[in-house]
């Protein structure tokens, strides 16, 4: 995560009002923009970064939180998304946005937040880079749960109720992946039964 102050502050002075009387404060006034069109033009900053790296950009949000902006980058690529990665692409989109500023004027006035990431597990499967990075989950989708098989050019294969069933790109709607609990009585004890049989060896050999 990056914060970028630009903020500046202002010198001291003497209060200003008639003695004995309370000093009158006006409130800052969080500057107004576009937040549409600004995302826009973040996006055309960010985009490139992010695909020169070699990764996929999935989302990128404007929103205000008081005086500050707070962009969140979220950022994915098959076989998923390291902290050492997040923090090297933190840092060139950093240096692009300062790039960006000096080159054409503030992209957003005021401070900003910058933030990276990768998306959760309940990132809606929309695109068939998204199945195909979701291959052996359960997923839900089209009034279906199954779990994925394979994924080509024509659609997504899905396991359901261990019958096979083939959906066209065109017919699918966003997929959920569903959360599995592994069931206590399927849980593997066989390191547990090993260490015990070493014990009983171990205290056999003993006079």
């Amino acid at each position: 995560m990056t914060q970028r102050g630009r903020a500046g502050a202002r010198p001291g002075g003497r209060p200003s009002g008639r003695r004995g009387q309370p000093e009158t404060r006006s409130t800052p006034v969080a500057p107004r923009i576009d937040l549409t069109a600004a995302r826009a033009r973040l996006r055309e900053v960010v985009e490139p970064v992010v695909v020169k790296a070699g990764y996929d950009l999935e989302e990128l949000s404007l929103t205000r939180a008081g005086r500050r902006f707070v962009v969140r980058v979220m950022i994915d690529a098959d076989g998923g998304i390291g902290l050492d990665d997040v923090a090297v692409v933190s840092r060139e989109i950093s240096e692009a946005l300062d790039a960006a500023d000096e080159h054409g004027g503030e992209l957003l006035a005021g401070e900003y937040q910058l933030e990276v990431g990768s998306p959760g597990v309940d990132r809606p499967l929309t695109e068939p880079r998204h199945w195909r990075r979701n291959i052996g989950r359960l997923v839900a989708v089209s009034g279906l749960t199954g779990r994925v098989l394979r994924t080509d050019e024509h659609g997504v294969k899905l396991d359901v109720a261990g019958a096979e069933r083939e959906l066209a790109w065109t017919e699918l709607g966003p997929g959920r992946v569903q959360i599995e609990f592994k069931r206590m009585d399927e849980a593997e004890f066989g390191d547990e039964d090993e260490a015990d049989e070493e014990d009983e060896d171990e205290g056999e050999g003993e006079e």
